[in-house]
């Protein structure tokens, strides 16, 4: 939902069900999104280079478990 429409719910039982299904979707939407952030910011990969359909699925593979690794490494220095 746009903001606009979420900004102008009111405080009826059907605006408060519509607010809470639209903030799990945003949670959801948020633990999807992370990894794309990781991987475009902290490892720089913002354009692909055409090296072949497998090197540029391997490489993505390969930067989608780093982009896990980073997540959780505050778990790993324990």
């Amino acid at each position: 939902m746009r903001s606009g429409k979420r900004k102008s719910l009111t405080d009826t039982p059907l605006d408060r069900t519509i607010e809470r299904i639209e903030y799990l979707k945003a949670s959801i939407r948020a633990k999807v999104e992370h990894p794309f952030r990781v991987i475009k910011r902290q490892f720089g990969f913002t354009k692909v280079r055409y090296r072949g359909l497998a090197k540029n699925d391997n490489n993505l593979h390969m930067l989608f478990a780093l982009s896990n690794l980073y997540m959780s490494r505050h778990l790993l220095a324990t």
